[in-house]
Protein backbone atom coordinates (compact mmCIF):
# COMPACT_ATOMS: atom_id res chain seq x y z
CA UNK A 1 0.00 0.00 0.00
CA UNK A 2 1.33 3.42 -0.94
CA UNK A 3 2.07 5.95 1.75
CA UNK A 4 -0.51 8.68 2.37
CA UNK A 5 0.64 12.26 3.09
CA UNK A 6 0.31 13.22 6.75
CA UNK A 7 -1.52 16.46 5.98
CA UNK A 8 -4.78 16.09 4.08
CA UNK A 9 -7.63 18.52 3.59
CA UNK A 10 -11.23 18.37 2.43
CA UNK A 11 -12.52 19.48 -0.97
CA UNK A 12 -14.21 22.54 0.57
CA UNK A 13 -11.05 23.62 2.37
CA UNK A 14 -8.82 23.01 -0.66
CA UNK A 15 -11.17 24.92 -2.96
CA UNK A 16 -11.40 27.82 -0.53
CA UNK A 17 -7.64 27.95 -0.05
CA UNK A 18 -7.12 28.12 -3.81
CA UNK A 19 -10.10 30.39 -4.45
CA UNK A 20 -11.56 28.03 -7.06
CA UNK A 21 -14.70 25.95 -7.56
CA UNK A 22 -14.91 22.24 -6.84
CA UNK A 23 -14.98 21.59 -10.58
CA UNK A 24 -11.64 23.36 -10.94
CA UNK A 25 -10.26 21.40 -8.01
CA UNK A 26 -11.21 18.14 -9.71
CA UNK A 27 -9.59 19.41 -12.91
CA UNK A 28 -6.34 20.00 -11.01
CA UNK A 29 -6.53 16.46 -9.66
CA UNK A 30 -7.10 14.98 -13.13
CA UNK A 31 -4.05 16.88 -14.41
CA UNK A 32 -1.90 15.42 -11.64
CA UNK A 33 -1.34 18.73 -9.87
CA UNK A 34 -3.06 17.70 -6.64
CA UNK A 35 -3.04 14.18 -5.19
CA UNK A 36 -6.27 12.81 -3.79
CA UNK A 37 -6.89 9.92 -1.39
CA UNK A 38 -9.79 8.03 0.11
CA UNK A 39 -10.63 9.18 3.62
CA UNK A 40 -9.61 6.57 6.23
CA UNK A 41 -12.90 7.33 8.02
CA UNK A 42 -15.26 7.35 5.03
CA UNK A 43 -14.15 5.62 1.78
CA UNK A 44 -16.76 7.64 -0.14
CA UNK A 45 -15.01 10.91 0.74
CA UNK A 46 -11.87 12.17 -1.01
CA UNK A 47 -9.16 14.13 0.78
CA UNK A 48 -6.45 16.20 -0.84
CA UNK A 49 -2.72 16.60 -0.20
CA UNK A 50 -2.25 19.91 1.61
CA UNK A 51 1.32 20.15 0.35
CA UNK A 52 0.08 20.15 -3.26
CA UNK A 53 -2.61 22.73 -2.47
CA UNK A 54 -0.07 25.04 -0.83
CA UNK A 55 2.29 24.63 -3.79
CA UNK A 56 -0.46 25.80 -6.14
CA UNK A 57 -1.36 28.70 -3.84
CA UNK A 58 2.26 29.83 -3.98
CA UNK A 59 2.32 29.46 -7.75
CA UNK A 60 -0.85 31.48 -8.16
CA UNK A 61 0.65 34.25 -6.07
CA UNK A 62 3.81 34.16 -8.16
CA UNK A 63 1.92 34.17 -11.44
CA UNK A 64 0.08 37.34 -10.44
CA UNK A 65 3.42 39.03 -11.00
CA UNK A 66 4.10 38.65 -14.76
CA UNK A 67 7.86 39.10 -14.57
CA UNK A 68 8.24 36.39 -11.96
CA UNK A 69 5.84 34.11 -13.82
CA UNK A 70 7.81 34.43 -17.03
CA UNK A 71 11.03 33.58 -15.25
CA UNK A 72 9.69 30.41 -13.63
CA UNK A 73 7.06 28.99 -15.97
CA UNK A 74 9.46 26.56 -17.64
CA UNK A 75 11.00 25.33 -14.36
CA UNK A 76 8.55 22.59 -13.34
CA UNK A 77 5.84 25.18 -13.86
CA UNK A 78 2.16 24.83 -14.64
CA UNK A 79 1.37 23.11 -17.97
CA UNK A 80 2.48 25.24 -20.91
CA UNK A 81 1.35 23.12 -23.88
CA UNK A 82 -1.74 21.13 -24.72
CA UNK A 83 -1.30 17.50 -25.76
CA UNK A 84 -3.44 14.42 -26.26
CA UNK A 85 -0.50 12.01 -26.06
CA UNK A 86 0.38 11.26 -22.43
CA UNK A 87 -1.23 12.10 -19.09
CA UNK A 88 0.35 11.71 -15.65
CA UNK A 89 -2.08 11.67 -12.74
CA UNK A 90 -2.26 10.26 -9.20
CA UNK A 91 1.01 8.37 -9.54
CA UNK A 92 -0.05 6.68 -12.80
CA UNK A 93 0.39 7.54 -16.44
CA UNK A 94 -1.52 6.90 -19.64
CA UNK A 95 -0.80 6.84 -23.37
CA UNK A 96 -3.90 8.29 -25.06
CA UNK A 97 -6.04 7.06 -22.18
CA UNK A 98 -4.45 3.59 -22.01
CA UNK A 99 -2.86 2.61 -18.67
CA UNK A 100 0.81 2.23 -19.53
CA UNK A 101 1.55 -0.37 -16.86
CA UNK A 102 -1.15 -2.62 -18.32
CA UNK A 103 0.05 -1.87 -21.85
CA UNK A 104 3.63 -2.83 -20.97
CA UNK A 105 2.58 -6.36 -20.05
CA UNK A 106 2.07 -7.38 -23.67
CA UNK A 107 2.55 -4.53 -26.17
CA UNK A 108 5.56 -4.08 -28.44
CA UNK A 109 7.21 -0.73 -29.14
CA UNK A 110 5.74 -0.80 -32.62
CA UNK A 111 2.21 -1.19 -31.25
CA UNK A 112 2.91 1.56 -28.74
CA UNK A 113 4.16 3.90 -31.47
CA UNK A 114 0.94 3.37 -33.42
CA UNK A 115 -1.06 4.19 -30.29
CA UNK A 116 0.96 7.31 -29.44
CA UNK A 117 0.97 8.72 -32.96
CA UNK A 118 -2.56 7.68 -33.91
CA UNK A 119 -3.93 7.21 -37.42
CA UNK A 120 -0.83 5.25 -38.42
CA UNK A 121 -1.11 2.51 -41.03
CA UNK A 122 -1.15 -0.90 -39.31
CA UNK A 123 1.22 -2.19 -42.00
CA UNK A 124 3.85 0.44 -41.13
CA UNK A 125 6.22 -2.08 -39.54
CA UNK A 126 5.59 -5.03 -41.85
CA UNK A 127 6.96 -3.37 -45.00
CA UNK A 128 10.59 -4.06 -45.93
CA UNK A 129 13.23 -1.88 -44.33
CA UNK A 130 15.05 0.71 -46.45
CA UNK A 131 18.11 1.26 -44.25
CA UNK A 132 21.11 1.88 -46.51
CA UNK A 133 24.27 -0.10 -45.90
CA UNK A 134 26.88 -0.70 -44.87
CA UNK A 135 26.10 0.08 -41.23
CA UNK A 136 28.73 0.97 -38.61
CA UNK A 137 29.36 -1.36 -35.68
CA UNK A 138 27.32 -1.40 -32.44
CA UNK A 139 27.32 1.69 -30.19
CA UNK A 140 26.22 2.16 -26.58
CA UNK A 141 26.01 4.92 -24.00
CA UNK A 142 25.12 8.59 -24.40
CA UNK A 143 28.14 9.77 -26.38
CA UNK A 144 28.75 6.89 -28.82
CA UNK A 145 25.10 6.05 -29.39
CA UNK A 146 24.02 9.67 -29.94
CA UNK A 147 26.86 10.25 -32.41
CA UNK A 148 25.97 7.12 -34.36
CA UNK A 149 22.22 7.77 -34.35
CA UNK A 150 22.69 11.38 -35.47
CA UNK A 151 24.89 10.19 -38.31
CA UNK A 152 22.28 7.69 -39.51
CA UNK A 153 19.37 10.11 -39.13
CA UNK A 154 21.30 12.77 -41.05
CA UNK A 155 21.75 10.62 -44.16
CA UNK A 156 19.68 11.72 -47.18
CA UNK A 157 16.27 10.05 -47.00
CA UNK A 158 13.67 9.37 -49.69
CA UNK A 159 10.35 11.18 -49.50
CA UNK A 160 8.04 8.69 -47.78
CA UNK A 161 4.52 8.41 -46.46
CA UNK A 162 4.26 9.13 -42.73
CA UNK A 163 3.97 5.47 -41.70
CA UNK A 164 7.06 4.47 -43.66
CA UNK A 165 8.99 7.46 -42.30
CA UNK A 166 8.09 6.61 -38.71
CA UNK A 167 9.11 2.97 -39.19
CA UNK A 168 12.38 4.00 -40.83
CA UNK A 169 13.32 6.35 -37.98
CA UNK A 170 12.63 3.75 -35.28
CA UNK A 171 14.61 1.14 -37.20
CA UNK A 172 17.51 3.54 -37.66
CA UNK A 173 17.61 4.13 -33.91
CA UNK A 174 17.78 0.39 -33.28
CA UNK A 175 20.40 -0.02 -36.01
CA UNK A 176 22.54 2.66 -34.36
CA UNK A 177 22.84 0.35 -31.37
CA UNK A 178 22.95 -3.09 -32.97
CA UNK A 179 24.96 -2.26 -36.07
CA UNK A 180 22.45 -4.24 -38.14
CA UNK A 181 19.22 -3.65 -40.05
CA UNK A 182 16.24 -4.82 -37.95
CA UNK A 183 14.20 -5.49 -41.07
CA UNK A 184 10.63 -6.35 -40.11
CA UNK A 185 11.64 -8.10 -36.88
CA UNK A 186 10.11 -6.58 -33.71
CA UNK A 187 12.72 -4.21 -32.30
CA UNK A 188 12.91 -5.87 -28.86
CA UNK A 189 13.71 -9.24 -30.48
CA UNK A 190 16.21 -7.63 -32.81
CA UNK A 191 18.07 -6.01 -29.90
CA UNK A 192 17.99 -9.20 -27.80
CA UNK A 193 19.44 -11.17 -30.71
CA UNK A 194 22.09 -8.57 -31.51
CA UNK A 195 23.15 -8.38 -27.88
CA UNK A 196 23.16 -12.20 -27.53
CA UNK A 197 21.18 -12.22 -24.29
CA UNK A 198 19.05 -14.99 -22.71
CA UNK A 199 15.51 -15.45 -24.14
CA UNK A 200 13.89 -14.14 -20.94
CA UNK A 201 15.74 -10.85 -21.40
CA UNK A 202 13.86 -10.15 -24.65
CA UNK A 203 10.61 -9.62 -22.77
CA UNK A 204 12.27 -7.29 -20.27
CA UNK A 205 13.71 -5.30 -23.19
CA UNK A 206 10.22 -5.07 -24.68
CA UNK A 207 8.81 -3.72 -21.40
CA UNK A 208 11.62 -1.20 -21.13
CA UNK A 209 10.95 0.16 -24.60
CA UNK A 210 7.22 0.56 -23.94
CA UNK A 211 7.65 2.12 -20.48
CA UNK A 212 10.18 4.62 -21.86
CA UNK A 213 8.15 5.53 -24.95
CA UNK A 214 6.83 8.82 -23.58
CA UNK A 215 6.55 10.78 -20.35
CA UNK A 216 4.50 13.88 -21.07
CA UNK A 217 6.48 17.13 -21.59
CA UNK A 218 9.96 16.01 -20.61
CA UNK A 219 12.96 18.16 -21.53
CA UNK A 220 13.65 16.09 -24.63
CA UNK A 221 9.98 16.11 -25.73
CA UNK A 222 9.96 19.90 -25.35
CA UNK A 223 13.11 20.14 -27.46
CA UNK A 224 11.39 18.00 -30.10
CA UNK A 225 8.28 20.19 -30.07
CA UNK A 226 10.27 23.42 -30.34
CA UNK A 227 12.16 21.98 -33.31
CA UNK A 228 9.03 20.59 -34.98
CA UNK A 229 7.24 23.93 -34.51
CA UNK A 230 9.73 25.51 -36.93
CA UNK A 231 8.65 23.09 -39.66
CA UNK A 232 11.82 20.98 -39.39
CA UNK A 233 11.79 17.41 -40.68
CA UNK A 234 10.81 14.58 -38.32
CA UNK A 235 14.35 13.22 -38.35
CA UNK A 236 15.76 16.58 -37.26
CA UNK A 237 13.17 16.87 -34.50
CA UNK A 238 14.22 13.42 -33.24
CA UNK A 239 17.88 14.50 -33.30
CA UNK A 240 16.97 17.46 -31.07
CA UNK A 241 15.29 15.12 -28.59
CA UNK A 242 18.18 12.68 -28.66
CA UNK A 243 20.74 15.36 -27.89
CA UNK A 244 18.61 16.68 -25.00
CA UNK A 245 18.17 13.15 -23.64
CA UNK A 246 21.92 12.64 -23.44
CA UNK A 247 22.36 15.22 -20.66
CA UNK A 248 23.24 13.94 -17.16
CA UNK A 249 19.99 15.29 -15.70
CA UNK A 250 17.86 13.38 -18.22
CA UNK A 251 18.63 10.03 -19.91
CA UNK A 252 22.34 10.49 -19.25
CA UNK A 253 21.46 9.90 -15.59
CA UNK A 254 21.93 6.19 -16.35
CA UNK A 255 25.70 6.71 -16.47
CA UNK A 256 25.65 8.28 -13.01
CA UNK A 257 23.48 5.44 -11.71
CA UNK A 258 25.92 2.83 -13.02
CA UNK A 259 28.84 4.59 -11.34
CA UNK A 260 26.91 4.62 -8.05
CA UNK A 261 25.97 0.93 -8.24
CA UNK A 262 29.56 0.01 -9.02
CA UNK A 263 30.75 1.81 -5.88
CA UNK A 264 27.85 2.75 -3.54
CA UNK A 265 28.65 5.65 -1.25
CA UNK A 266 31.56 7.00 -3.29
CA UNK A 267 29.43 9.23 -5.55
CA UNK A 268 26.20 11.15 -4.80
CA UNK A 269 23.02 9.11 -4.83
CA UNK A 270 21.34 9.59 -8.26
CA UNK A 271 17.96 8.61 -9.68
CA UNK A 272 16.05 7.82 -6.50
CA UNK A 273 13.45 10.57 -6.45
CA UNK A 274 11.11 11.92 -9.12
CA UNK A 275 9.09 15.09 -8.55
CA UNK A 276 6.13 13.73 -10.52
CA UNK A 277 6.01 10.61 -8.32
CA UNK A 278 6.38 11.47 -4.63
CA UNK A 279 5.40 7.90 -3.75
CA UNK A 280 7.73 6.24 -6.23
CA UNK A 281 8.09 5.89 -10.01
CA UNK A 282 5.57 3.22 -11.11
CA UNK A 283 7.59 2.45 -14.23
CA UNK A 284 10.46 0.97 -12.24
CA UNK A 285 8.47 -1.77 -10.49
CA UNK A 286 6.84 -2.74 -13.79
CA UNK A 287 10.21 -2.79 -15.52
CA UNK A 288 11.95 -4.95 -12.91
CA UNK A 289 9.11 -7.44 -12.42
CA UNK A 290 10.65 -10.95 -12.45
CA UNK A 291 14.07 -9.56 -13.36
CA UNK A 292 16.82 -11.48 -11.47
CA UNK A 293 18.64 -8.51 -9.93
CA UNK A 294 22.26 -8.82 -8.98
CA UNK A 295 22.51 -9.53 -5.26
CA UNK A 296 24.54 -6.36 -4.75
CA UNK A 297 21.90 -4.24 -6.53
CA UNK A 298 19.05 -5.74 -4.51
CA UNK A 299 21.01 -5.05 -1.31
CA UNK A 300 21.63 -1.43 -2.37
CA UNK A 301 17.92 -0.90 -3.09
CA UNK A 302 16.93 -2.25 0.31
CA UNK A 303 19.58 -0.23 2.15
CA UNK A 304 18.44 3.02 0.51
CA UNK A 305 14.79 2.25 1.21
CA UNK A 306 15.58 1.53 4.87
CA UNK A 307 17.74 4.62 5.31
CA UNK A 308 15.73 7.27 3.49
CA UNK A 309 12.63 5.72 1.96
CA UNK A 310 14.05 6.53 -1.48
CA UNK A 311 12.44 4.64 -4.36
CA UNK A 312 14.27 4.04 -7.63
CA UNK A 313 13.39 5.96 -10.78
CA UNK A 314 13.34 4.57 -14.32
CA UNK A 315 17.06 5.34 -14.78
CA UNK A 316 17.93 3.05 -11.87
CA UNK A 317 15.61 0.36 -13.19
CA UNK A 318 17.19 0.46 -16.67
CA UNK A 319 20.72 0.10 -15.31
CA UNK A 320 19.71 -2.75 -12.99
CA UNK A 321 18.05 -4.52 -15.92
CA UNK A 322 21.22 -4.02 -17.96
CA UNK A 323 23.33 -5.53 -15.19
CA UNK A 324 20.93 -8.40 -14.42
CA UNK A 325 20.98 -9.75 -17.98
CA UNK A 326 24.53 -8.85 -18.89
CA UNK A 327 23.53 -6.36 -21.57
CA UNK A 328 26.36 -4.29 -23.06
CA UNK A 329 27.45 -1.45 -20.77
CA UNK A 330 25.49 1.62 -21.82
CA UNK A 331 22.50 -0.37 -23.08
CA UNK A 332 20.37 1.33 -20.40
CA UNK A 333 20.65 4.67 -22.18
CA UNK A 334 20.20 3.00 -25.57
CA UNK A 335 16.91 1.40 -24.48
CA UNK A 336 15.72 4.74 -23.09
CA UNK A 337 16.53 6.51 -26.37
CA UNK A 338 15.05 3.91 -28.73
CA UNK A 339 11.86 3.66 -26.69
CA UNK A 340 11.49 7.43 -26.29
CA UNK A 341 11.79 7.89 -30.05
CA UNK A 342 8.18 6.69 -30.37
CA UNK A 343 7.05 9.52 -28.09
CA UNK A 344 9.25 12.09 -29.81
CA UNK A 345 7.68 11.21 -33.15
CA UNK A 346 4.20 11.56 -31.63
CA UNK A 347 5.08 14.98 -30.16
CA UNK A 348 6.66 16.19 -33.40
CA UNK A 349 3.65 15.14 -35.47
CA UNK A 350 1.18 16.63 -32.97
CA UNK A 351 3.11 19.91 -32.82
CA UNK A 352 3.34 20.23 -36.58
CA UNK A 353 -0.41 19.69 -36.75
CA UNK A 354 -0.92 22.70 -34.48
CA UNK A 355 0.98 24.94 -36.95
CA UNK A 356 2.24 27.32 -34.26
CA UNK A 357 5.80 28.45 -33.60
CA UNK A 358 7.02 27.95 -30.02
CA UNK A 359 8.80 31.19 -29.31
CA UNK A 360 9.04 32.28 -25.63
CA UNK A 361 10.48 35.67 -24.64
CA UNK A 362 13.54 36.22 -22.48
CA UNK A 363 13.78 38.65 -19.57
CA UNK A 364 17.00 40.55 -20.12
CA UNK A 365 19.07 41.38 -17.02
CA UNK A 366 22.01 43.77 -17.35
CA UNK A 367 25.45 42.99 -15.96
CA UNK A 368 24.63 44.99 -12.84
CA UNK A 369 21.49 42.91 -12.27
CA UNK A 370 19.08 45.62 -13.38
CA UNK A 371 16.18 44.34 -15.52
CA UNK A 372 15.85 46.12 -18.85
CA UNK A 373 12.61 47.22 -20.47
CA UNK A 374 11.51 44.73 -23.13
CA UNK A 375 11.06 45.71 -26.75
CA UNK A 376 8.32 44.49 -29.06
CA UNK A 377 8.29 40.84 -30.13
CA UNK A 378 10.66 39.78 -32.87
CA UNK A 379 10.55 36.59 -34.97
Amino acid sequence: MSAVPLDLTSADEASARLGISRASLYAYVSRGLIRSFSSPHDPRQRLYALEDVETLVERKARFRRPAVAAATALDWGLPVLETSITQIRDGRFFYRGEDVLALARTASLEETARLLIGALDEQAFTSPSRIPGPLPGPAFGPHAFVAQAVRLLSEPAPKEARAAEVAAILRLMAAASSGADPGTEPLHRHLASAWKVPPQAADAIRRALVLCADHELSSSAFAVRVTASTGAALRNAVIAGLVALSGPYHGGMTERVRAFLDAPGTVPLPGFRHRLYPEGDPRTAALLENVPLLASDATTLQAIANASGGRPGIDVGLVMLERAYGLPAGAAFTLFAIGRTAGWLAHAIEQRGQATLIRPRARYVAADGTPARQSHDDP
